[in-house]
């Protein structure tokens, strides 16, 4: 199978594949390609036209930086961690050459929160679209970091959440499928009370 096969929406649709994060390689997005993505991304679902999630991008000279936060706040909740456990934590954000966090950044509204948290999950998912459109693979993961306090704040404020982090590059191996659910198991049509 081609994945992200661009010839047609339909076809990439039906082909998109995220990339894993640590198999994602030089090059990677330029700030102007970055910036192109995000503006890209923003065009998603928004309920009250609210803009409840936000973009950071992390520039290379600020990924270890990250990292840094990252193991300090994972050594704070886990004091007993071994090397590789810590190095896994370097590894995390500083893996893939682009990074953008996305933030869900609710605001008081009659909109419910549920569905402001939708919309931030739809921005991830219009990023990687973005990504993919434009030649390269992202990957969306969230994981240890994006529940803790620690790294929030040095992102946000206590009143946002990481929706995600969106890692972007080009793959240094070829993207492979993954199980699929059936269409019988997740469709149904409604007949009725």
């Amino acid at each position: 199978m081609r994945f992200n096969d661009l010839s047609s929406v339909p076809a990439y649709l039906a082909s998109r594949r995220s990339g894993k994060p640590r198999d994602l390689a030089a090059p990677g997005p330029s700030m102007d390609q970055l910036a192109e993505m995000v503006s890209i991304a923003a065009r998603t679902p928004d309920h009250g036209k609210l803009a409840p999630w936000r973009f950071i991008i992390v520039p290379d000279d600020k990924r270890q930086l990250l990292a840094d936060i990252i193991t300090t706040a994972y050594l704070a909740e886990k004091p007993d961690a071994g090397r590789l456990e810590i190095e896994a934590q370097v590894q995390f954000a500083t893996q893939a050459p682009a990074l953008i966090v996305v933030m869900s950044a609710p605001k008081e509204s009659k909109i419910p929160l549920w569905e402001q948290e939708l919309s931030a999950g739809a921005v991830c998912m219009n990023l990687l679209h973005a990504a993919h459109a434009m030649g390269f693979v992202g990957g969306w993961l969230t994981t240890w970091p994006a529940f803790n306090d620690e790294v929030r704040d040095a992102l946000g404020g206590p009143h946002e959440r990481i929706a995600g982090f969106i890692f972007i590059g080009t793959p240094s191996r070829e993207l492979e499928e993954r199980p699929r659910p059936a269409l019988s198991d997740i469709l149904s049509v409604w007949t009725g009370v």
